[in-house]
C-alpha cells in the first residue's frame, strides 16, 4: 500500500477524493441548494450516476457468479478482478445515494421507521446484502482453507440472483411512479438488467485490456474475445427491449407520445441518440464480427462506447421525466432553491430545468475517485496472488477446446 501510494494516478485520485469530501462538506452545511436540483427537478446528477454504478456493479458479479454457478471455466480467470469491480462500483452507488440525502444525519430515520412499501427501503436493503456478498466473495476467494472453492460456489449461487435483484429494484423506484412519464413500465427492470449486463461486462473487459498492458494481471486474448462475444449478445437484447418500449410508445394514440417526443427531439434527444447510434448500433456493428473480437482495441472502442451509451441512457430517463411538470398552473412551480428564497418572480417555473453546477460535478468526480482508489488497494492485495491460477486457467481452456476441435473465441 505503501508503494501505491507513491504512484502519480494514485495521488491524482487522492486529491480528486479530497476535493470531493470538502465540497460535499460544503454542501451538508449549506443545503443541497448548492446543485442544480431545485423542486422542479428534484433529481440530478447524483441519482444517475448512483443508476449508473449500480449497473457497472451487477455486470461484474454476474460473469463472476456465473464461473461457478453454470461452471463456466473461461470464466473464472477473471472472477477476481470482475468481483473486486463489482465491489468498488458499488461502493460508489451507495455512497451517491448518501450524497443525495442532503442531511445525511437524518438517516437513523430509516432504522426507526421504515417503510416496507417504499422501494426505496428496498434498495437500501437489497445493496446492504449485494456489498456483503461482495465482501464474503473476496474472503472466500482469497482463503487458502481446503473448503474455500466449496464456500465460493455457495456464495456464488447467492450472488447471481442478488446482482439481478438489485438492479431491478432500482429500476422498480421509477417504474413504480406512475405520476412520471416514461418511468412507469413494466419492462424497466429487464431494461435495467440489460444495461447492467452491457455497462458491466464492457467496464471489465476495459479494466482487463488495462491491466494487461500494466502486466499486473494478463488476460489470455481468446478469453476476452470470448467476453467480446458475450458483450454483442448483451447489446443485441439491451437493443431489443428499448425498442419493444419505443414502438409501444410511438404507437398512434399511445399514452407516452409527448414524452417520445421529447427523447427524440426535444431537450434530451442529444442523449438518446447518442446511446442509440455510439452506445448500441456502433459497438454490435463492431463486436459481431469475430476478428474485430480478436483485436483488442476494437474490443475496448466499443465497450468504451457501450459504458458511454448506458451513461447516457441514465441521463434521458431521468430527465425526460422532469421535463414537463404534473401540475400546472400560473405562476408554477416554488423552485426552492437559493434565488427562490430571494422571492419575486423568481422563484416561480412553468417547466422544470437542471443543469449540474460546479461543487455537483465536484462531488460526483470525488465519489468515482474514492471507487478508484478502492479498486486499486484491494487489486494491489489480492491480483499478484490470482496471477498464477490465470495462466494455469487459460492453459486448461485452450487444451479443452483442442480437444473439442474448436478455438477458444469461437462464440
Amino acid at each position: 500500500m505503501s508503494n501505491l501510494m507513491k504512484k502519480p494516478a494514485f495521488i491524482a485520485l487522492a486529491v480528486l477524493a479530497l476535493v470531493g469530501i470538502g465540497c460535499w462538506i460544503y454542501q451538508l452545511v449549506t443545503g443541497l441548494g448548492i446543485t442544480g436540483m431545485s423542486n422542479a427537478n428534484s433529481w440530478g446528477l447524483y441519482i444517475i450516476m448512483f443508476m449508473f454504478f449500480v449497473g457497472l456493479s451487477a455486470g461484474g458479479l454476474i460473469v463472476a457468479s456465473s464461473a461457478s454457478v453454470f461452471h463456466i471455466k473461461r470464466f473464472k480467470a477473471v472472477a477476481m478482478p470482475a468481483v473486486i469491480l463489482s465491489t468498488a462500483c458499488i461502493c460508489v452507488a451507495g455512497m451517491f445515494v448518501l450524497v443525495d440525502l442532503g442531511s445525511i444525519q437524518n438517516i437513523w430515520r430509516l432504522l426507526v421507521g421504515p417503510n416496507f412499501a417504499s422501494p426505496l427501503l428496498w434498495d437500501v436493503c437489497v445493496i446492504t446484502l449485494y456489498l456483503v456478498i461482495n465482501i464474503l466473495y473476496l474472503v472466500f476467494m482469497n482463503s487458502k482453507k481446503d473448503d474455500a472453492p466449496r464456500k465460493v460456489e455457495i456464495i456464488s449461487r447467492f450472488a447471481l440472483p442478488i446482482a439481478i435483484l438489485v438492479h431491478s429494484i432500482t429500476a422498480w423506484i421509477f417504474g413504480l411512479q406512475i405520476a412520471k412519464e416514461g418511468w412507469y413500465t413494466a419492462i424497466l427492470a429487464p431494461i435495467f438488467v440489460a444495461s447492467a449486463m452491457d455497462s458491466g461486462l464492457a467496464l471489465l473487459l476495459c479494466v482487463l485490456s488495462g491491466l494487461n498492458k500494466s502486466s499486473k494481471f494478463k488476460t489470455d486474448k481468446n478469453l476476452i474475445a470470448t467476453l467480446a462475444g458475450l458483450l454483442a449478445t448483451c447489446i443485441a437484447v439491451d437493443a431489443f427491449f428499448i425498442g419493444c418500449e419505443l414502438i409501444t410508445m410511438a404507437y398512434p394514440g399511445a399514452a407516452g407520445a409527448e414524452t417520445l417526443a421529447i427523447m427524440t427531439t426535444g431537450s434530451t434527444a442529444p442523449f438518446f441518440w447518442i446511446e442509440i447510434i455510439a452506445g448500441l448500433v456502433i459497438p454490435f456493428l463492431i463486436l459481431v464480427f469475430a476478428k474485430n473480437r480478436e483485436n483488442e482495441n476494437l474490443v475496448v472502442t466499443a465497450s468504451v462506447l457501450v459504458i458511454l451509451g448506458v451513461f447516457c441512457k441514465r441521463v434521458w430517463l431521468l430527465l425526460t421525466a422532469f421535463v414537463l411538470p404534473n401540475i400546472e398552473g400560473a405562476p408554477g412551480i416554488a423552485l426552492g432553491t437559493f434565488t427562490a428564497q430571494e422571492g419575486g418572480m423568481g422563484m416561480w417555473s412553468l417547466y422544470g430545468f437542471y443543469f449540474p453546477t460546479v461543487p455537483e460535478v465536484l462531488i460526483a468526480v470525488g465519489v468515482v475517485s474514492v471507487g478508484a482508489i478502492i479498486f486499486w488497494a484491494i487489486a494491489q492485495k489480492t491480483m499478484f496472488a490470482n496471477n498464477i491460477a490465470n495462466k494455469v486457467d487459460s492453459a486448461d481452456d485452450e487444451a479443452i477446446a483442442s480437444q473439442e476441435g474448436a478455438t477458444p473465441q469461437a462464440v
